[in-house]
């Protein structure tokens, strides 16, 4: 089954990456500007048909607004298995996202774009009770979803402990902890897990984590939002990591 997408970057990204699993694209008839011009000699050049239509047409494909001027309809986003995740972490350093039930499609996106960033060898999601690789995250990843191995499995403690077999220290994020996250030693390679908006972690993930950590907050605010929390969590085990090179 196809799907849609919108927008400048994740079109060009999803055609760099899956150029094959293009049906067509569609474009506003209007005049180029610079971006749309490259998009359109990137998919011709990669034999992808490009359709010109009035934007009430780009409208109607993407249902409403944010378009930017282009839709694309591609084939369904082809997911990784657990193994090829584990495969790319070969590094001793390497870092791999676990995501316990995070449900809005706009903070996955988030997410996304943050584990790509970071150098992350996959992001790992449960298959139930948690948002899908949708328009709307690839939209608010900025076409990062394209270039970072996502793998869907059906029992996440399960899945610690395989990664945990592989020499994965697995690392919770829990606001109640009571070990800051910049007092843990991140240097190595580090599964490290995000629970949900609200909730945060289910127990018994809680449990199979090797440690927890929070983040040292100043404010009256009593958590922060869960793509805030993944970011800063990757990006620390970065600055340790490339201290310790």
């Amino acid at each position: 089954m196809s799907e849609i997408i919108g927008g400048l970057n994740p079109v060009m990204e999803a055609l760099r990456a899956r150029a094959g699993s293009f049906d067509r694209i569609y474009m506003n008839k209007g005049r180029m500007r610079p971006a749309l011009k490259e998009l359109f000699e990137t998919a011709r050049s990669a034999g992808v048909r490009v359709d010109r239509v009035d934007r009430s047409r780009l409208d109607q494909l993407y249902h409403g607004h944010g378009h930017q001027g282009v839709v694309a309809r591609v084939g369904p986003y082809r997911y990784f298995s657990l193994d090829e995740v584990i495969s790319r972490a070969s590094s001793p350093r390497a870092l791999v996202l676990v995501l316990d039930g995070i449900q809005d499609p706009m903070n996955l996106g988030s997410l996304l774009r943050s584990a790509e960033a970071a150098g992350a060898a996959g992001v790992i999601l449960p298959r139930e009770k948690a948002a899908p690789i949708t328009t709307v995250a690839v939209k608010a990843s900025a076409g990062a979803a394209e270039h970072v191995a996502v793998a869907r499995v059906v029992n996440l403690a399960r899945t610690i402990e395989a990664l945990k077999k592989d020499g994965f220290w697995v690392l919770g994020a829990d606001q109640n902890a009571q070990v800051s996250l910049y007092d843990q030693d991140l240097d190595l390679k580090l599964a490290l897990v995000i629970g949900s908006e609200g909730k945060g972690l289910r127990r018994l993930v809680r449990e199979k984590c090797d440690g927890l950590v929070s983040i040292p907050l100043r404010g009256r605010v009593s958590s922060l939002n869960a793509a805030v929390a993944g970011a800063l969590a990757m990006f620390e085990h970065v600055r340790q990591t490339q201290a310790g090179t």
